[in-house]
């Protein structure tokens, strides 16, 4: 798919920050003492994360006890505010009024409400009324490309600007201690965003959307999961995840790349979802590339966490701004699925 759409104005938001050092020593030390301390103690120091942002610290409130309800209610609270600074600071970047938007795409999967925060943002934003809007939610840590692809299309058909937001706040879905590896690996990670992008029609600067791609394993559906349970939503986390990753990971990223007209020599820019350290590693190593191709991702890991969906679009941002050319971005996700975008800056 090459389109004529180009994201032309980028938005983020976060809460406020907090070192990784300070949620181990200040909660999760207590929070995993017995049997399991010492191994979660190692995942939080190799996480790769320095610091993360989180709408509801730990360090003031344990919500590990909290039913789903209360989470919800919650959510709605905390993910409007960061939805709209988000959006706001991406129309101002594009230029675009909110009344001439087109569609809304919101990505999320750590909060649910109805009316959702498509219609309440398109409310409070002041978008058109006869403004589309599409919801994305369970696609986890991938669901910014699915949500580009959807709205690069929208701009194509209908040379309508649209709006892309995903706003994730993980912190809401805390657990009681276990010793599940995964559980640990998940409360040693992720972290709360909110980002934005316009999507325009022929815009004079930005990347253009060149080609999307995806691929699924299902025979590996149950290596990552996120379940809705009476105390919140719980993160099911295999080791073998980066093994998958390892099996599939170049030849989709060859075939996009030649769908796109593009040798991976003309990639300037690597923007991999950092679902941890290991699984850079291994995209690293797969598609042999030098350290510096993926400092951006790892960077921003260490500044921000794995914020799920909205990670690979503060990657992509950061590239902008250090003027790069060719952009792959990539984030793996449920199913398992690996998705990824080639851009072009205009």
């Amino acid at each position: 798919m090459t389109t004529g759409a180009v994201i032309s104005g980028f938005g983020m938001a976060v809460p406020p920050a907090v070192r990784q050092e300070e949620l181990w020593s200040g909660f999760f030390r207590d929070h995993y003492a017995g049997a399991g301390q010492v191994l979660a103690q190692r995942i939080f120091a190799n996480a790769g994360v320095v610091t993360r942002h989180a709408a509801v610290s730990p360090l003031l409130e344990d919500v590990s006890g909290w039913p789903t309800a209360r989470r919800m209610q919650r959510y709605l609270t905390e993910a409007m505010p960061l939805g709209k600074e988000a959006v706001g600071g991406a129309l101002a970047g594009a230029g675009v009024g909110p009344d001439q938007v087109g569609l809304l795409v919101v990505c999320s999967c750590t909060g649910y409400v109805t009316p959702g925060l498509d219609i309440l943002l398109a409310r409070d934003l002041g978008l058109a009324a006869d403004c589309q809007r599409l919801f994305v939610g369970h696609m986890g840590c991938y669901a910014a490309l699915p949500g580009l692809a959807s709205a690069a299309n929208y701009v194509t058909v209908h040379q309508r600007p649209a709006v892309l937001l995903c706003a994730e706040l993980a912190s809401l879905h805390l657990q009681a201690p276990t010793v599940e590896t995964g559980q640990m690996v998940a409360h040693a990670l992720f972290s709360d965003a909110a980002a934005a992008v316009v999507v325009t029609p022929g815009a004079a600067a930005g990347y253009r959307v060149l080609r999307v791609g995806s691929l699924t394993d299902p025979s590996t559906a149950d290596h990552m999961t996120w379940d809705v349970t009476d105390l919140g939503f719980r993160m099911g986390l295999s080791p073998r995840v980066p093994d998958v990753l390892a099996d599939h990971v170049a030849g989709f990223v060859a075939d996009l790349l030649a769908g796109a007209g593009l040798d991976p020599a003309e990639v300037d820019g690597w923007a991999v979802h950092p679902g941890g350290p290991h699984i850079l590693d291994v995209v690293q190593r797969e598609l042999a590339l030098p350290d510096p191709a993926l400092a951006v991702s790892r960077g921003v890991l260490s500044a921000h966490g794995n914020c799920s969906s909205p990670t690979v679009l503060l990657i992509v941002d950061e590239l902008r701004r250090l003027g790069r050319q060719r952009v792959v971005a990539m984030a793996f996700g449920p199913g398992l699925t690996l998705y990824a975008v080639v851009l072009s800056a205009v």
